[in-house]
């Protein structure tokens, strides 16, 4: 028995080991040192992920655990014949989880789960932000990892297990055995099971995520319930109502008219990752958007106008249906919910509108595809209709060339006709290679390129008769976090400007009302005279209805609310407030979560 007891605690330590290791390597890897990481904050880490990493630890452990004890009932049991395959299984797999979480968190700002797997169906443009060599070094470190690990195990295992007289009370002291593991993989005695947000010790989000087990985190997110209506229950359905009541008026006359006609022929271009961060009048980068700039004054300037969620998937959504983001799931993901929203383009139809959408890379991606279809787009434009010479971008066609077709398309339609045309750029992606070199540093080129772009198709549409009935509408699917060095989600990175320009526009205007992302729609189709009702969570911040502005957005597993006292930020991982400026409120922190509940309940209830 001493030499299973013996080989049992070997397997779990030796597991646990490299889950420690992981950490420091994680963080070294992110550039802990240049974010002014001490070396007290690595012990810091590595002490208070310990827990979740035993968790982990103790699952892996179950199968050698009940091989074990299978073996006592065998007179010579070939336990290192038997368990290699699990050995290479668990070896490959806990080193391709953690390589995959390391080389993603700059990208992602939070850790590996299971919303990768939203990605995977197109792996093309799963990897698009990242160069060959990338993947290749990263593949070849997995593989190295994997069979050092692999070795670790395979040389720590007896190669046989004798039999033992004692068979029924050994079976017995191994039963026992296994209710310790299961008491380590529960994480304790307490009613608390183990959970990611037992690890978060501080207000260092960085820290926080680096003390989280990537595989555990990646399973965890895995085996959420998909019973959405029960997810956030922060309130009974009482207090719930109590809260989110008035939130979202729907329904009221416009204070102010911005247009000349109530049916323009509407363009909307929701330009990638355009967040304020690179618009200088907002705070941004100086000098990286100078016609974005010299356009705001033509135009009607949305100044405070803050996205509602944090990648294109959830932004598409957030934009053209004016429906919520979700900080653990993507609606585009889920067809059965997705086609029951309501939508810009459905609306347009209705009113004799002609639709179409454009946009330079793989329209499968991410379901993107159902979801226009389903929301009204007649006609859809993608980078199988571009030639392979056209398709110089890793995602696909390049901002300059998806431009110059719209132009033309748009120079060719009949000024009789009404229609409404969704653009979807791609160039300020990563890996952000353009060609393009005004700016040195790689990021802040990416986007001036989209900008210059953005810039010369908006000075040819304006010699165009088309141009009299035009509304263009700009704005971002999602914000940018740059410099890469500060804190994700925050307000700063989520702040998005939005801009309508066209002949169909009275004159020029700033509104610096704060909004969100998703009430352009409801703000369009008040504009427009036409009925908004379906769209909950879109305000029409034009309306005179429109009197308490706030601004609202989720990121991975979190929220934030933002009104006129200041803004709470809060991870639900922990369930921690980050942010609570610039002093403490108990009706910010209510808001939100009432937002947060309505929305997965409004979701849940969507057949």
């Amino acid at each position: 028995m001493k030499k299973r007891i013996a080989y049992l605690i070997a397997f779990f330590a030796m597991v646990l080991g490299c889950f420690l290791i992981q950490k420091p390597l994680f963080m070294l890897y992110n550039d802990a040192v240049e974010k002014g990481v001490s070396p007290a904050d690595f012990g810091r880490v590595i002490l208070h992920g310990f827990t979740l990493d035993a968790t982990t630890a103790g699952y892996l452990t179950v199968i050698p655990w009940l091989v074990v004890l299978i073996s006592i009932w065998f007179r010579q049991f070939p336990l290192r014949k038997i368990l290699t395959g699990y050995y290479v299984l668990i070896s490959f797999l806990v080193m391709l989880i953690f390589i995959v979480d390391m080389a993603l968190y700059p990208f992602w700002g939070f850790k590996l789960d299971a919303s990768i797997f939203l990605y995977m169906d197109s792996p093309k443009n799963a990897l698009a932000s990242v160069s060959t060599g990338f993947i290749i070094l990263r593949i070849f470190i997995m593989l190295l990892l994997s069979a050092l690990m692999m070795a670790g195990l395979y040389k720590l295992t007896p190669q046989r297990l004798a039999g033992t007289s004692r068979r029924v009370t050994g079976s017995a002291g191994m039963i026992l055995l296994g209710g310790l593991l299961f008491v380590v993989i529960r994480g304790g005695v307490t009613e608390s099971t183990a959970n990611i947000g037992q690890v978060y010790f501080c207000n260092n989000e960085f820290l926080n995520h680096s003390a989280v087990n990537p595989a555990f985190s990646l399973l965890a997110s895995a085996g959420k319930t998909e019973n959405y209506a029960s997810e956030f229950d922060f309130f009974d359905e009482e207090k719930r109502k109590e809260l989110f009541e008035g939130l979202y008026p729907t329904e009221g006359e416009n204070a102010v008219e911005l247009l000349n006609t109530r049916r323009p022929n509407i363009l909307i271009i929701l330009v990638e990752g355009y967040g304020g961060v690179f618009i200088e009048s907002l705070g941004g980068v100086p000098g990286v958007s100078p016609n974005w700039e010299r356009l705001s004054k033509e135009g009607v300037f949305f100044t405070n106008c803050y996205a509602n969620s944090f990648r294109t998937d959830r932004g598409t959504i957030c934009t053209f249906s004016g429906y919520q983001g979700f900080p653990t799931l993507s609606v585009m993901k889920i067809p059965a919910k997705s086609r029951t929203l309501p939508s810009i383009a459905g609306k347009l139809v209705k009113e004799g509108y002609v639709t179409d959408f454009l946009y330079g890379g793989d329209i499968n991606f991410t379901n993107m595809k159902s979801y226009l279809l389903g929301s009204g787009y007649q006609k859809l434009t993608a980078d199988v209709d571009f030639s392979l010479k056209e398709r110089q971008n890793p995602w696909g066609v390049n901002d300059d060339i998806t431009f110059e077709y719209l132009y033309n398309e748009i120079k060719k339609r009949p000024l009789s006709q009404r229609w409404h045309t969704a653009f979807l750029t791609l160039s300020s992606h990563e890996p952000f290679e353009v060609p393009y070199h005004r700016l040195e540093e790689k990021i802040p080129n990416a986007f001036a390129f989209t900008d210059e772009c953005l810039g010369k198709f908006i000075d040819k549409l304006k010699q165009l008769p088309q141009w009299k009935d035009l509304l263009v509408i700009c704005l971002p699917d999602h914000g940018f976090h740059y410099p890469i060095n500060e804190p994700n989600n925050t307000p700063r990175i989520h702040h998005i400007p939005m801009l309508w320009l066209g002949g169909a526009i009275k004159q020029p205007a700033v509104v610096d009302k704060l909004m969100n992302q998703t009430d352009m729609a409801a703000t369009l189709l008040g504009q427009l005279g036409i009925n908004h009702r379906e769209f909950n969570f879109s305000r029409n911040v034009l309306g005179k209805e429109y009197t308490y502005p706030f601004a609202y957005y989720t990121y991975n597993n979190g929220f934030a609310f933002r009104d006129s006292t200041g803004v709470t930020q809060v991870d639900n991982n922990s369930g921690k407030t980050l942010v609570d400026e610039p002093a403490p409120s108990l009706r910010r922190m209510e808001l939100g979560k009432a937002i947060l509940q309505s929305s997965y309940d409004d979701l849940g209830e969507r057949q």
